[in-house]
């Protein structure tokens, strides 16, 4: 417990590479979580970062893209709660981008099977599903939204 006796949940970033309607998944390997399930350019926020760092980093870690800061654009965030252990709680951030440098590819061979562009309408079966939860809310043009609580 920390000295306030609030809640000290995990952050992660994720960001959204989007072309037109399309956005790039990451298919999930050797990761021990969601193994593959398809997901997006993510990870923990590491201490001293913001989250917009945090999303900028893992798009050069993950699909090898530069993104500047003014090119990112906050969607949603989502107070979840892990269905396995519900002592895990964690605040995702999403931040789109539509302009990058470089083109993305599978930077992360070592825990990543491969990229690809999916249509938003067309999404494959097997995504992370808080992922998918998180998309529809985004299409809904909701800002908030909380999953895994009850």
């Amino acid at each position: 417990m920390n000295k306030f006796g609030t809640a000290t949940p995990y952050i992660a970033s994720y960001v959204l590479l989007k072309k037109g309607n399309k956005i790039l998944f990451i298919l999930r390997s050797n990761t021990s979580w969601m193994d593959g399930k398809w997901g997006i350019a993510a990870g923990k926020v590491e201490n001293d970062e913001t989250y917009a760092e945090a999303a900028i980093r893992e798009a050069k870690e993950e699909a090898g893209v530069k993104v500047k800061a003014t090119d990112l654009h906050p969607v949603l965030t989502i107070h979840r709660k892990e269905a396995e252990d519900k002592t895990n709680i964690w605040v995702d951030v999403f931040f789109e981008a539509t302009k990058w440098e470089g083109d993305p590819y599978n930077a992360e061979p070592h825990v990543h099977a491969k990229v690809e562009w999916f249509d938003l309408n067309k999404l494959p079966d097997n995504i992370v599903p808080m992922l998918g939860f998180a998309l529809k809310q985004i299409k809904a043009g909701k800002i908030y939204a909380e999953y895994g609580w009850s």
